[in-house]
């Protein structure tokens, strides 16, 4: 399933016959082509959280610095690799030279014929015709059309000048200075319930850092190292009829894919058996390999859409639509409208909290503590909607209250209570108010819904409203004393 693609609605008429395939991978590959300086420091930062790599292997798959490979100190050894650079200088265009996509192109031809000879006996493994490879090698380096399938050639002289051609090249597949990062991915194995370091391979690890180490590979090597691994898994599937497993292709193509070129086995010693089974983890989970991980997706997404927290497949047809600049105002209104509703619903809530916090200090025995509470409820009167006809006492004009009540209704209400105050100090000669004045007055939530002579009717409704709940509270507390 991780294989299907997206599919997009294209907005071209033109072009509405055929679905356009959108490639998940294709904010990631935008990012390696247009910053690759960006691309590389996510990707191996991502990698150095998985493996360990000192800082001279750092700069060396950074690129920073030359790789120290084995045997690369010894004379002989770099005699031999210069007299071997001599020698492909004068090959031809395919066989000996670097890696580019003309290349690809030709030895695909290859690839593409032994996919549909995949049950020869020991494949990759029984030499061919040495007189017929040299043939299809100089029809290769000429860049002639080759029709494999006329007959005159075999399925093993193709797979031998296939390993011929990757044992050709100035540096192996997987490339020089990615060879210590291989194999310390080797070394990547589960911990105990201690956090002890067991024999057991942690496979998930390691299909994680192969696929951020494929990311920064060269385009031509990834490229051409997809087509054969996918290759050598297809070959593997079918060991019953070639009796070639994934092990044993894995001891064909190591010294051609991930060997340092121009070295003895004397010079890897033990790392031969890592090297060896990292290229048969390879084969055996290709099919993982070549997708960039969930995070280095939505980092690659998020740097070129910014910080949308959900993205559509219309959405990406939109950004480079023309009317795309028309979309902006109607996204600033929806998201205002959502806005709104969440304020509406805020206060609605703050103000059924009012209202039961009223009727508690409205049932409290007489005290001074319950008259303190009261003269708070009355800077805000709205909040007296349980019951027009409590009593309330009388409340002196004071300094704005600097109390931690204050201070929670100043912050949820905001600017509602200031401007009812003022509404309310400004009005003459207050009126009786109802209850169902008072809801009428919240429901429309703005005075613009008024007439301005239905408006001061109401706040002087309020107003007298409040005085007469205060004088019944004050000559209640004068009769008790």
């Amino acid at each position: 399933s991780d294989a299907i693609c997206n599919f997009v609605i294209c907005n071209d008429s033109s072009l509405r016959s055929q679905p356009i395939i959108f490639n998940p991978d294709f904010f990631v590959e935008k990012l390696r082509h247009e910053k690759p300086e960006v691309f590389t420091e996510l990707v191996v930062s991502n990698i150095t959280r998985l493996i360990d790599l000192p800082g001279a292997e750092l700069a060396q798959l950074m690129g920073e610095e030359d790789p120290k490979l084995p045997g690369a100190n010894s004379t002989a050894s770099g005699f031999f690799r210069s007299l071997m650079s001599l020698k492909r200088k004068e090959k031809g265009v395919v066989f000996g030279s670097p890696l580019t996509e003309e290349g690809i192109a030709q030895v695909s031809q290859l690839i593409e014929y032994l996919h549909k000879n995949l049950r020869a006996e020991g494949l990759f493994r029984v030499p061919g015709n040495s007189i017929r490879q040299q043939i299809l090698k100089d029809a290769l380096n000429s860049g002639t059309d080759i029709d494999l399938d006329s007959g005159e050639f075999h399925s093993n002289d193709v797979a031998t000048l296939l390993k011929m051609f990757l044992g050709e090249l100035p540096e192996p597949l997987l490339t020089h200075k990615h060879f210590h990062a291989h194999l310390k991915i080797a070394d990547l194995t589960l911990f105990d319930e201690k956090g002890n370091k067991t024999s057991t391979p942690d496979k998930e690890r390691q299909i994680e850092a192969l696929q951020l180490l494929f990311l920064i590979l060269p385009a031509p090597n990834r490229s051409l190292l997809k087509l054969l691994l996918d290759l050598l898994y297809q070959t593997a599937k079918k060991q019953d009829k070639n009796k070639m497993s994934a092990h044993n292709l894995a001891l064909m193509f190591a010294p051609h894919i991930l060997w340092p070129r121009n070295v003895t086995a004397n010079d890897l010693q033990e790392n031969i058996t890592k090297l060896n089974n990292g290229v048969t983890f390879m084969i055996k989970h290709s099919q993982k390999l070549f997708k960039a991980p969930a995070y280095i997706r939505e980092c690659a997404r998020l740097h070129y859409l910014g910080c949308r927290a959900h993205t559509s497949k219309d959405d990406l047809d939109l950004l480079t639509s023309p009317g795309s600049k028309e979309l902006q105002p109607l996204k600033s209104q929806k998201r205002s409208r959502l806005d709104t509703c969440h304020q509406e619903e805020t206060q609605q809530r703050t103000e059924e909290a009012l209202k039961e916090l009223f009727r508690h200090v409205h049932n409290m025995p007489d005290s001074a503590k319950k008259k303190k509470l009261i003269r708070q409820f009355n800077k805000h009167p709205t909040a007296l909607t349980p019951g027009s006809d409590v009593p309330t006492s009388p409340a002196p004009r004071r300094t704005r209250s600097r109390s931690f009540s204050g201070l929670i209704k100043r912050k949820v209400l905001g600017t509602p209570i200031i401007l009812e105050r003022k509404s309310r100090d400004a009005t003459p000669e207050p009126e009786r108010i109802s209850k169902e004045n008072v809801h009428l007055l919240q429901k429309c939530g703005s005075p613009a819904h008024m007439s301005q002579a239905k408006l001061k009717s109401l706040e002087g409704r309020k107003e007298e409203s409040c005085r007469r709940m205060r004088a019944h509270l004050l000559s209640k507390d004068s009769s008790s004393l």
